[in-house]
């Protein structure tokens, strides 16, 4: 269905006192039913940061058939809007001001902020989700050295868990787990809610608490507690863990089975000052943080070899990633990793690496379709972006692509440095790199549209996925910088490249 009759069938449910568009969704004020969300820094003089709405139909900033009127989430004011957490399902968003510290909903349906999130204790944080349901904010202080726990849920409200370094956090999309990664570590930690008896149990003190316990808080009577996954090879009679991580190599991230049940843990290795690149496998019912449902203990090595293709391994569920890991997108059975690997003449290179979930094996290569493959470079244990999009294509974003191999050796590399890449998920090849035109730092795919909008050097930019080529851009640039970019409409929340 076209923009204008999906508009013409909208105003026409109007009368009746319903209006709709796809999925039942109500039609927002702006009446645009294919939305773009830009997050803009520096705007004007006088604004840190603004949230303006384009049209992704004919990708204008103003309505098809009013050149006059454009579209802001009104009653937004944070500054310096770094990241979108997408929930189109929800019909809500969450933007991260990395300028002021704020988190602040946003109502799809009504296009607009009430606000930002309180009970962030105006921290600042190097990374930072919220559950669907707004129940719970994780936060990574890294200055403050603090996981902040936000639990609506709970009369205490906010919780400083200490944790020195820590930087980043991953979240299921469930909502139920949170990992936490320390800079420069080779350990894992998660955070858990605590039923009555529990915090009855902990409320002497440190001594109190189970061995793996890095700080349970309030002190004096805990409701949350940071743990450490450790392994269980040495336990004493209750069950407590003791001695030993489970085998990682600087983590860096998480990303989640389909099913829930598996957490695969990015190994930064090398390019994160560590030895080599690998993805582990933990399970996620030992650290679920809601109490009553399903936990356990963290199996042993032993038990986690015999599920694994590397069974009799010491390193247990580690899936070795040439490429580098420090990103993932997992669909269906096969999970696709970036990462940076370390070349002979001294630059970094991008690669991404197809994984076999089926049997936690890297994808054989051959010499037409090679496993890893190279990619955009960007900087070594940075943060990249990836997204799924029409046409079996998967799009990835770096940063500092013009500080790897690719700029520094062009007649190697006669496609360009560019930071954006387009591969073909049919043949796992690479499709093509765009040119170069600064950071890739956000992506959003615009379902059955056959096209993405990508924030790249601070502005906005669009692509077909057929064919990868530039849509005529001018009439959705911007003023100031453009850092993120969310498709509003999109059909699923996995339509998010940041969460």
């Amino acid at each position: 269905m076209s923009a204008a009759a999906a508009l013409a069938a909208a105003v026409a449910l109007a009368g009746c006192g319903t209006t709709t568009y796809f999925a039942g969704r109500t039609l927002p004020p702006s009446g645009i039913a294919n939305r773009v969300m830009i997050a803009i820094q520096n705007p004007t003089a006088g604004a840190k940061g603004e949230l303006e709405i384009v049209d992704a139909y004919y990708d204008t900033r103003y309505k098809y058939n009013n050149i006059n009127k454009t579209y802001f989430i009104s009653g937004y004011g944070g500054a310096l809007p770094s990241t979108i957490q997408n929930f189109p399902e929800q019909q809500e968003g969450v933007v991260y001001g990395s300028g002021d510290g704020t988190l602040t909903p946003v109502d799809y349906t009504q296009e607009k902020s009430n606000g930002s999130q309180s009970g962030l204790n105006n921290l600042k944080f190097s990374s930072i989700f919220e559950t669907r349901n707004a129940a719970y904010t994780f936060g990574a202080g890294q200055q403050a050295h603090v996981l902040l726990v936000y639990d609506q849920t709970s009369p205490g409200g906010s919780y400083e868990l200490g944790l020195p370094g820590v930087y980043r956090v991953s979240l299921n999309p469930g909502g139920s787990v949170v990992l936490a990664f320390v800079e420069n570590s080779d350990y894992v930690y998660y955070a858990k809610k605590l039923n009555a008896q529990q915090t009855a149990a902990y409320s002497g003190g440190q001594s109190t608490w189970p061995k793996a316990a890095v700080d349970c808080e309030p002190r004096t009577s805990p409701n949350w507690c940071l743990f450490q996954a450790q392994s269980p090879d040495n336990v004493d009679a209750t069950g407590t863990y003791y001695g030993a991580p489970l085998v990682f190599d600087r983590p860096t991230k998480a990303v989640f089975s389909p099913d829930g049940g598996t957490a695969y843990i990015l190994n930064c290795g090398k390019e994160c000052g560590g030895n080599a690149a690998s993805v582990s496998l933990l399970p996620v019912a030992p650290v679920i943080f809601l109490p009553g449902l399903a936990s356990g203990q963290l199996p042993t090595n032993a038990a986690l070899s015999a599920n694994c293709a590397t069974a009799g391994n010491v390193n247990s569920c580690n899936i070795p990633t040439p490429g580098g890991a420090t990103n993932a997108l997992v669909a269906s059975s096969t999970m696709y990793v970036v990462g940076q690997q370390y070349m002979p003449d001294g630059f970094w290179g991008g690669y991404l690496t197809t994984v076999n979930l089926t049997s936690n094996t890297v994808v054989a290569g051959t010499s037409s379709v090679p496993n890893p493959v190279a990619i955009s470079d960007g900087t070594p244990g940075g943060v990249s972006r990836m997204l799924l999009a029409d046409d079996n294509t998967l799009w990835i974003g770096m940063t500092k692509c013009n500080n790897g191999e690719r700029y520094n050796n062009p007649t190697q590399y006669p496609s360009g440095y560019g930071c954006l890449t387009m591969v073909d998920t049919t043949k796992n090849t690479v499709k093509l790199i765009e040119p170069y035109i600064g950071d890739a730092t956000g992506i959003a795919a615009v379902t059955n549209l056959h096209k993405i909008y990508a924030a790249e050097g601070g502005q906005v930019y669009i692509y077909a996925t057929t064919d990868g080529t530039s849509i005529d851009n001018q009439y959705v640039t911007v003023t100031g910088t453009a850092w993120d970019v969310a498709y509003m409409d999109a059909p699923n929340d996995g339509n998010n490249t940041v969460y």
